[in-house]
């Protein structure tokens, strides 16, 4: 079995003097990333490798969630994950080490989203259509694959284990655009 954590970046300031790249998170989306690694944590979930498109406020939101395991948890920062599209995600996903068993991937939509959306053919109907129909800032998918590499993934092949928001886990309901 073969775990994806498809996490999108916290919520961020709208303008960065540096551009888009360099938008860093506000205190909530800080906050709603280290409440992410907490349920993480929580549920027993640790990642074998970490990854991060090399926009700020991902690199952030990575390194906020990653408080919350108590051991290092190998990570890098992927530059072709930027804004990248859901086909060139796949691509990317397919060329995870076969080692790793659980991967955390911090990235942005709308791509997160789609692979996200494309990848899960299965999973409780009312967290499928919660995913399918929005994927707020700081919105983690946790999908299954019963497959030895990652190589193997594809469209429609993922269970979808849970899906998860940072309202979800405060008790509020789902209606902030971010």
């Amino acid at each position: 079995m073969r775990r994806l954590l498809l996490l999108r970046h916290g919520k961020a300031d709208r303008h960065s003097a540096g551009g888009d790249r360099e938008r860093p998170l506000t205190r909530r989306g800080e906050e709603d990333a280290r409440r992410i690694g907490d349920f993480l944590t929580n549920s027993g979930i640790t990642p074998d490798l970490a990854v991060a498109s090399n926009a700020r406020r991902a690199k952030q939101t990575l390194e906020r969630t990653l408080e919350a395991f108590p051991a290092h948890v190998t990570h890098l920062i992927e530059n072709t994950i930027y804004l990248a599209s859901s086909g060139h995600l796949l691509e990317v996903l397919r060329q995870t080490p076969d080692k790793v068993q659980t991967l955390l991937a911090v990235g942005h939509n709308p791509g997160f989203g789609e692979l996200a959306a494309i990848l899960a053919g299965s999973g409780e109907p009312h967290e499928l259509e919660l995913m399918r129909s929005k994927y707020p800032t700081a919105a983690l998918a946790i999908l299954d694959f019963d497959v030895t590499n990652w190589s193997e993934i594809n469209a429609a092949a993922a269970r979808l284990h849970k899906f998860i928001t940072p309202a979800i886990l405060r008790g509020e309901p789902l209606d902030d655009p971010d």
